[in-house]
């Protein structure tokens, strides 16, 4: 037996009166139901509980689960292939009435978060997860949501940023173990006649194991930074960016075909050839919407050579190197677009790749780049370094860049972001505005990333949902604030202000426009900001497959904020 397999057997639900609570909350009578629902999805039902309980002093205590939960409470691989665990934390407690059960990410393995007369409650963890294996399991709970009003969430990674992949007193259908990979070199899409070189995910699949695969196969996926982030689900429903999208597209550009249960319980296949409407919504309307995708299957490219320089020096909070790495870039961002750059900075680090250029063509392009490291190291600025180099593969590149590389894990954390778009690189006055912008938003927020991820150089054939502004964007920039489990209700109003207000700098000299995943979770005119011109037809098209709105999420197309599922956000 598996050790993911035991740990879901040690939490299926008992049907006793432990469910009391939801269902006066959903209207339920009886437990029967819930016995139903669970023998209906092949004895997969299961109870929902926080990732630290084995942690909780009871007489229950398992100290060998709490040993794993210490260890690894700040570890991504461990939080995304957990059910009741979010790589964001605050997304496990309910922020308005303060019920949680956190730990000190500081020091995990201080108890006292949890220790009496500290409670351990659920917050907006889902109270119940399917371990979903088949679209009959999506079908039954769909039906269980329609008849009992309980509310329904999608969650395979929990690397969500907005909270739309819990919610309290839910039902959550947990896609994680939809593992299934697949290679072919000449797939048609169901209905059509073109063929492509293809790669086909299923639900769960993260971008860890999709680029160990394409490695395998000799193919090149394009797909996110970092590696426990869901190949399938909101990353690519809701645009999808990375390294490689400048010359290779978002992942909806690539995105071929879904197979996808709507919210009636039919299970549809979405291509160019066959409901094209959701085959358009599902390409960029945002995940968890319009049904619930089963797998997808991507574009392969040939596997490519990619050119790599990076220049980084020591001390992040030296505001003039920090400026003088960013003139540089935005005074040659417009033509290292157009040579195939793509990439992401810091204050202090600037990482490009190209996967277009020869090494001697490399050099020449980013020569700016390469004086400005020399010249540092010469001056003797402690840490500075000058990389030039080469790697066969992206999957090479990627295991080199993600083993210094991960997501801020364990922390809840306030994001904002903006789509830079190419004007403001246009003239010495825009570009100086724009350093400016960064400048100040990194004041306020230190933690600011440059994400020179748009696909600046691949216009796309207009068939995809997210914001037009993509296409005319050169960097994705995001910043955010941070806090502990102790913060107050005020703590968190105040970091989700402050990071709101750090953008603000860059609100005010671009067009309203941001990437929908990393999105501030109050952002201002959001149906623009997401999706354009396109959000009316996203409307229509919600409202056709989803007229009862059974798939309802944060700042999703069609969204109640009245709804109950939301009462946790503040």
């Amino acid at each position: 037996m598996s050790p993911q397999y035991a740990l879901l057997i040690s939490l299926l639900i008992p049907l006793t009166s432990a469910f009391n609570s939801q269902a006066r909350f959903t209207g339920i009578t009886g437990n029967s139901e819930y016995a139903a629902l669970n023998s209906s999805v092949g004895g997969r039902l299961f109870k929902g509980t926080p990732i630290v309980q084995p942690c909780v002093p009871s007489k229950n205590a398992r100290p060998g689960n709490c040993t794993e939960v210490l260890s690894e409470y700040v570890d991504e691989v461990f939080r995304t292939s957990t059910p009741g665990g979010y790589v964001v934390p605050q997304w496990e407690t309910c922020q308005t009435t303060g019920a949680q059960c956190l730990l000190d990410y500081t020091d995990p393995f201080n108890l006292d978060p949890v220790t009496p007369p500290r409670q351990c409650r659920l917050g907006s963890i889902p109270s119940h997860f399917i371990d979903v294996r088949s679209e009959s399991d999506v079908q039954a709970a769909l039906q269980f949501s329609k008849r009992f009003q309980v509310p329904l969430v999608i969650k395979n990674t929990g690397h969500d940023y907005k909270g739309r992949s819990s919610a309290p007193h839910s039902l959550a259908l947990w896609t994680h173990n939809l593992q299934n990979i697949s290679y072919d070199p000449a797939f048609i899409p169901e209905g059509c006649s073109t063929a492509s070189a293809s790669v086909t995910l299923g639900a769960g699949v993260q971008w860890k194991d999709a680029y160990a695969f394409a490695e395998s196969n000799n193919i090149t996926l394009v797909g996110g930074s970092d590696r426990t982030v869901g190949a399938v689900g909101g990353w690519l429903q809701g645009g999808g960016h990375g390294m490689l999208s400048n010359t290779m597209g978002l992942g909806v550009d690539r995105a071929l075909q879904f197979k996808v249960v709507t919210p009636d319980g039919q299970y549809r296949v979405a291509n160019a050839c066959q409901n094209q409407d959701l085959f358009f919504a599902l390409r960029g309307g945002g995940g968890g919407t319009f049904g619930v995708v089963m797998e997808s299957t991507v574009l392969a490219s040939p596997q490519i050579t990619l050119q790599v320089v990076m220049v980084a020096f020591a001390n992040a909070t030296d505001i003039a190197l920090t400026r003088e790495l960013w003139q540089t870039m935005t005074a040659n961002g417009l033509q290292w677009a157009e040579d195939g750059w793509g990439g992401l900075a810091t204050a202090n680090v600037a990482i490009y790749i190209n996967p277009k250029l020869s090494a001697e063509e490399a050099t020449e392009s980013m020569s700016p780049l390469i004086d400005l490291g020399k010249r540092l190291q010469s001056d003797q600025v402690e840490g500075a370094q000058v990389i030039t180099t080469q790697f066969e593969s992206w999957g090479t590149f990627f295991d080199w860049f993600a083993a210094d590389n991960v997501a801020i894990t364990g922390v809840s954390l306030a994001i904002v972001s903006r789509l830079i778009p190419k004007a403001n690189f246009a003239t010495a006055e825009s570009q100086a505005e724009l350093v400016d912008g960064l400048i100040n938003t990194s004041i306020a927020t230190p933690r600011v990333i440059i994400l020179i991820t748009a696909p600046s150089s691949y216009p796309g054939d207009n068939t995809t949902s997210v914001t037009e502004a993509w296409r005319s964007s050169l960097y994705h920039v995001t910043a955010v604030t941070t806090w502990n489990w102790n913060a107050t209700m005020e703590d968190k109003k105040e970091a989700y202000a402050q990071a709101s207000a750090s953008i603000d700098n860059l609100r005010r000299i671009t067009p309203d426009a941001a990437y929908q995943n990393e999105a501030d979770v109050y952002e201002p005119n959001h149906e623009v900001s997401f999706w354009g011109s396109n959000y009316e037809r996203l409307l229509e098209i919600k409202n056709k497959y989803d007229p009862g709105h059974i798939l309802d999420c944060w700042n999703c197309v069609g969204w109640n904020r009245s709804a109950p599922q939301f009462s946790c956000y503040l």
